[in-house]
């Protein structure tokens, strides 16, 4: 069983940065993909970024490529996403999710979920 628990999240201006993380702990070695997803209101969980375990590989969502990064320590079982020039239509609810998984942007591939940390970008 894995845990995790996302946290960094608040509220920032128009522009302004944050940095996600999210705490891992149990059996980490058994999930090949890590990511990060969000759901703004009124609005289905989309993919966000993703991150292979050995971090050599990364996807992201069109929207967020050249202003979020994802990476891992794995000595430390963390998942960090530096958020950077961020706009209001980035604010949702963002979870951290992490599996034995096929297809990074499918959902349902992923057996473990945070229960998610709230980004709030003001106008």
């Amino acid at each position: 069983q894995v845990q995790l628990v996302e946290s960094g999240g608040g509220l920032v201006q128009d522009g302004g940065s944050l940095r996600l993380s999210c705490t891992a702990s149990g059996r980490t070695f058994d999930a090949n993909i890590w990511a990060w997803f969000r759901q703004a209101p009124g609005k289905e969980r989309e993919f966000v970024a993703a991150i292979t375990y050995d971090g050599l590989d990364t996807h992201y969502q069109e929207s967020v490529k050249g202003r979020f990064t994802i990476s891992r320590d794995n000595d430390k079982n963390m998942v960090y996403l530096q958020m950077n020039n961020l706009k209001p239509e980035d604010t949702a609810v963002y979870y951290c999710a992490a599996g034995r998984v096929r297809n990074v942007m499918w959902q349902t591939d992923y057996d473990h979920w945070g229960q998610g940390t709230q980004v709030t970008v003001s106008s």
